[in-house]
């Protein structure tokens, strides 16, 4: 014990005399992913000369260091690190680094190098990925990409909106193609899920490719009109290591629709309507307070990747997503595994890669109660201890039998409609893929490729109310419940086979692709129907056996490298679908694109641009979704109706069938697409980015019009006519504004115009659509030749000399003197001037600080909750109802065709601030062995925009009828890496 405190007394005097001690360090270096020491590593004391380079065992040995000096390890092609000496043996490992012109990026079938790209391709990585409360996948890269637009609604892990430079189709299908791991996916939701890509753990993901343009989307030909997100999910690795992340987050509402308080409510109903004084109550309730609460959000990741058996990288990841919707009873909850394994062997030559996915989603789903709570009497109580229903406050009276009788068309009490309704539903899925690649010996300049894909949902869902709701169906007034049960499979079935050429003769580089692919589609459905209702129909319940979509193609690619400075790109598919007759069954969708690498050619000494490449693209891609309502729409078909819906004759009734309209000349609608583009890449990578100019023509468009009289089944129905166009300019910028060793700042910054138009329609006739919800049977919205799509078609209002809106005056814009449907014009439309997009990353030390924000431009919007609720219509369907307070600015009291007015688009310009978080990070915790980030930040922080509704962001074609609100959310979590 003695000797123990005399050295302890002799390491105390001696303390600060090793700041200036003159010491030798050495250590070991090994490269990140295998795991090998590295030989030849410079390792030198900053500042200095001072320095060496590790051995062939990655072993080094460095004199003259003092406590405190920092050793910099750096080796080409690798990350440089820095670390402190502190008398300690100093152990790193390097993490390779290809610049980001030697990155590769996901093409359809095949990678290639960023720097050899032809086409217009995004590729969004890890680092870049959007931080904060995301549950659905696409949201880790909204605003981050140019030409995509990704609107999501407020309801826990909704789907989304995607766009890519604005759509291609009218009727058809808008949405992007969705390829997960080389595996094409639908876009049909489930039951019992929320949305198609709920089912991803957005944890799982490395990558996201986004291609733009024809050249670069044709091989994927008879589904890629609307772009391809390519998502690629992380795979082993050779070094063990394990995560672990917690996220937990608090929301609430932070806006509403301003409708009258109670207070108010009465003094207008005094003044307004005092007959009806005494139906007012004695509470103050606001209702939307009362639909909505405050919210949880609970997210458990963890990971663990490593070398099984000592020759296969793994992964293994398990995931848990809670979140809680605004309104009462809505909650959505996942649960992931994740399995990846991707060995090789023979020295490389055969590859095995095996993505296997689980999900299980269970959800409770809440009815759209806003326009009730907007509606609600604010007189009344939430509860009446009187009340039959369950004790909720509802419109009834007692019959001559002395029960309770609803008032069949008063609204219902918003929050009893939420709590009595078990609207519950479940979806287990299955997806993933496994891929063989295989480099033939003999000739290594081959690969063979094969690879199977698989995606199954099984869902159910079940509703149920009680007879005691006032909600419950009913029949002759009497209540008699919900009770629902419905299930559907989805099955995904994929097999992709081709052979990939590559071989360099002299200065002329082949990389040639050519293949096979099937994929089939398959549904079936089963549903019980409301077992509570008396009049079922004896058939109940129903099974379904949808139709299989089959689609089958043969594709080939070629790009040709021509002494590192001229690129060129063939491609060539061709598509059958099952959707269209044997005539019309295939279609052709060539692609060939055109690169000039300007640096190698003008600029190859220069030390300032390290990449200018112009690129130029053309290319034919196809559309056949249809939607599975119109599946196999050029057969004839016969429907004997749902089971409430049969027709019989003779005592012993057999259901007979009603032909549904078809058209046998039904065909594919083709896009053609060109792209002009310039990359860049300056100050040794610092800044990059592109530009890039686009032209689309679609035509034979899937329109849902209609069919001359007396011609078919229908009056309306789809057919190919009619043509379609976008043009845009996209402009993509990222920079490394600050490089240090203590403080480094990049940023991200995109903008994006475009213009779309009807070039042709049937007959050159409109067609209106876009209901305005306010119970006219009106439409506000129109398709026309020369017009952008869902045009807003509405009357031009007139004002008076101080101002004001002058009820139902409207400019006779025809000139005949009488105001009719002919005098509406077209005003405007939902389509944006211009999108932006803007994110930020910066750390200092330890500290990390990042945000994103996106913008948009001119877009407008019907407001349609409004325009529904233009007139001081206090008294509805017999009881008192309330009006949002705009009412106040316009004075309309009567006047019907009010909802039509101009005045209620509305611009819907915003600037929203998606996400701020805050982090800081121990880099040694537990001896060196793990570090631990600690973090907080707010989801939708912020919201800058002229549009008096909730949110300008409105998915419904830029129609405002009420919406699910997005909630803000604090967050606060921990990552953990071992």
């Amino acid at each position: 014990m003695k000797t123990m405190y005399q050295k302890l007394l002799l390491l105390l005097l001696l303390m600060p005399l090793g700041a200036f001690a003159q010491g030798t360090v050495s250590g070991i270096v090994h490269d990140n992913t295998t795991g090998e020491p590295l030989a030849g590593v410079n390792v030198i004391v900053e500042g200095t000369t001072n320095g060496t380079s590790t051995d062939i065992d990655g072993k080094y040995t460095l004199s003259n260091v003092k406590s405190g000096d920092k050793l910099v390890f750096s080796f080409i092609g690798y990350t440089d690190i820095t670390e402190t000496y502190t008398g300690q043996p100093v152990n790193v490992s390097l993490s390779e680094n290809a610049t980001e012109l030697e990155q590769l990026v996901i093409i359809g079938y095949g990678t290639a190098k960023k720097k050899d790209a032809t086409g217009s391709v995004t590729s969004v990585t890890t680092k870049d990925f959007n931080k904060g409360a995301i549950v659905t996948a696409e949201n880790m890269i909204n605003g981050k990409v140019a030409g995509v637009s990704i609107n999501t609604s407020g309801a826990p892990g909704s789907g989304s909106q995607i766009r890519i430079r604005g759509g291609s189709s009218l009727s058809a299908s808008n949405d992007p193609l969705i390829v997960i791991d080389g595996l094409p996916v639908t876009n049909n939701t489930g039951i019992g899920s929320t949305s198609a890509l709920a089912a991803i753990n957005p944890n799982d993901i490395e990558s996201f490719t986004v291609l733009k343009d024809a050249s670069a989307t044709a091989i994927y030909g008879s589904r890629a009109s609307n772009g391809v997100i390519i998502i690629t999910t992380k795979k082993g690795g050779k070094d063990l290591k394990v995560n672990y992340k917690m996220t937990y987050g608090r929301g609430w509402a932070y806006d509403k629709i301003d409708v009258f308080g109670a207070d108010e409510y009465r003094n207008i109903i005094g003044t307004y309507r005092p007959d009806e004084v005494n139906q007012l109550g004695t509470a103050n309730t606001d209702w939307q307070d009362a639909i909505y609460r405050k919210t949880d959000f609970v997210d458990n990741n963890a990971s663990l990747t490593g070398n099984l058996f000592g020759f296969m990288p793994a992964r293994l990841s398990l995931g848990n997503t809670y979140q809680e919707g605004l309104r009462l009873t809505n909650k959505f909850n996942r649960s992931t595994v994740a399995v990846a394994l991707n060995p090789s062997f023979f020295e490389d030559h055969l590859k095995l890669t095996l993505n296997a996915n689980y999900a299980n989603e269970k959800n409770r789903f809440a009815d759209g109660v806003e326009g009730a709570a907007i509606r609600f009497d604010p007189t009344q109580p939430v509860m009446d201890p009187e009340s039959p229903f369950d004790g909720f406050f509802e419109y009834y009276s007692i019959n001559g039998a002395g029960n309770p009788e609803v008032a069949q068309i008063a609204p219902r009490n918003p929050v009893a409609q939420l709590l009595q309704t078990q609207d519950n539903g479940k979806n287990d899925r299955f997806f993933g893929n496994f891929q063989v690649d295989y480099r033939f010996h003999f000739l290594e300049d081959l690969k063979a490729t094969v690879n199977l894909g698989f995606d199954e949902a099984t869902g159910t869902r079940t509703r149920y109310v009680p007879t005691t709701a006032a909600s419950a169906p009913s029949n002759n007034n009497v209540p008699f419940g919900t009770d629902e049960y419905s299930t559907r499979t989805l099955r995904n079935k994929l097999l992709d086979t081709y052979l990939n050429y590559n071989k360099t003769f002299g200065k002329v580089n082949i990389d040639a692709t050519a293949g096979y692919s099937y994929q089939k589609f398959e549904e079936e459905s089963f549903y019980q129907g409301n077992l509570n209702n008396p009049t079922l129909p004896p058939n109940f319940p129903e099974t379904d056996k949808v139709t299989d979509n089959v689609l089958i193609g043969f594709f080939g690619r070629a790009n040709f490298s021509f002494n590192d400075k001229y690129l060129v790109t063939l491609s060539y598919r061709r598509d059958g679908s099952s959707r269209f007759s044997e005539e019309n069954r295939w279609g052709n969708f060539p692609a060939a694109a055109f690169a000039w690498k300007l640096r190698e050619e003008f600029f190859s000494e220069s030390q300032t641009i390290d990449d200018l490449k112009l690129r130029l693209g053309y290319g034919i891609t196809g559309q056949q979704e249809l939607g599975n309502d119109a599946r196999n729409f050029y057969l004839q078909q016969y429907t004997t109706g749902s089971g409430d819906s049969q027709y019989f004759f003779g005592p012993n009734p057999l259901p007979i069938g009603v032909p549904n309209a078809y058209n046998t000349k039904l065909k594919w609608e083709e896009t053609t697409t060109y792209n002009a583009g310039i990359d860049y890449a300056l100050f040794n990578n610092r800044i990059s980015g592109a530009v890039d100019v686009f032209y689309k023509k679609t035509t034979d468009l899937l329109a849902v019009v209609a069919f001359p009289d007396g011609s078919n089944f229908s009056n309306r129905g789809f057919q190919n006519i009619g043509d379609f166009s976008t043009k845009g300019v996209e402009f993509l910028i990222k920079g490394d504004v600050v490089r240090g060793n203590d403080f480094n700042w990049d940023v991200n910054f995109n903008f994006t115009k475009f213009e779309r138009r009807i070039d042709e329609l049937a007959f050159g006739q409109d067609i209106e659509l876009g209901g305005t919800g306010a119970g006219t049977g009106s439409n506000v919205q129109l398709y026309r030749e020369g017009v952008t799509p869902n045009a807003f078609y509405v009357y031009k209002q007139l004002y008076d000399t101080a101002g004001a809106p002058i009820e139902g005056a409207y400019a006779d814009l025809n000139g005949d003197g009488i105001i009719n449907g002919d005098d509406r014009y077209v005003y405007k439309n939902p389509d944006p001037d211009a999108t932006f997009g803007f994110a930020s990353n910066m750390t200092y030390k330890n500290w990390d600080f990042s945000f994103n924000m996106r913008a948009s431009v001119g877009n407008r919007i019907f407001n349609g909750v409004n325009a529904g609720n233009a007139q001081l219509n206090l008294l509805r369907n017999g009881v008192l109802g309330n009006i949002p307070s705009n009412v106040t600015s316009t004075g309309f009291t009567t006047t019907a065709d009010v909802v039509l007015s101009d005045i209620y688009i509305e611009n819907g310009s915003f600037l929203r601030m998606d996400n701020i978080s805050l982090g800081y990070t121990f880099q040694n915790w537990l001896d060196g062995k793990a570090q631990v980030r600690l973090f907080t930040g707010i989801q939708n922080a912020f919201i800058i925009t002229e549009y008096s509704g909730l949110d300008p962001e409105i998915t419904n074609d830029g129609r405002d009828q009420t919406i699910y609100p997005r909630q803000r959310q604090f967050l606060f979590g921990v990552n953990v890496n071992f």
